[in-house]
């Protein structure tokens, strides 16, 4: 794992959260309790600030970056899905963003959302609470279903899970 240091800004340490040999954590990055970033992922902080809550998870080779004035806050129990985007934005408790898709500049993901696979936030969305979104540009389709919430639920406790058996050395 990289941990670096950025114009004097560190990633706080990270104590209780698990990051993967080869992810990377730069600049201005707080892990909170129980939280995870994956193999390959990138958490750079250079210019704003990243904060990732309590439980959630950064899977594979997710990239989130910062902007100047564009810092980047994921809420509780949120599972960022293998490849996705993030850009200075901000997602609420409990959301899941799908595999590929892509959040920009100043989005706001409520808590509870599934951004499906491939999906793509212009900048400046608001995306309400329960909110199901697909599609380039992604548009709410609908509220998220019973099923989807839970299955959200189980993916954050099926990564805390995995990250005590990939800290074991």
């Amino acid at each position: 794992m990289a941990f670096i240091t950025v114009g004097g800004k560190s990633p706080a340490d990270y104590g209780a959260a698990f990051v993967a040999e080869n992810a990377t954590v730069a600049g201005a990055v707080r892990l909170e309790e129980g939280s995870s970033v994956w193999y390959g992922a990138v958490l750079r902080a250079d210019t704003g600030h990243i904060d990732i809550g309590a439980g959630s998870n950064v899977q594979d080779n997710a990239v989130l970056h910062t902007g100047p004035e564009l810092d980047i806050r994921i809420g509780k129990g949120v599972s960022v899905g293998h490849g996705a985007i993030l850009h200075g934005c901000t997602v609420g408790d409990g959301c899941m963003i799908g595999m590929h898709a892509t959040v920009l500049n100043g989005a706001v993901i409520g808590p509870g959302c599934l951004i499906a696979a491939g999906a793509l936030v212009p900048e400046g969305t608001r995306i309400p609470a329960g909110s199901l979104v697909m599609g380039v540009p992604g548009k709410v389709v609908r509220p998220v279903s019973a099923e989807q919430a839970a299955a959200i639920a189980a993916n954050e406790q099926e990564y805390r899970e995995l990250a005590r058996q990939h800290a074991v050395v």
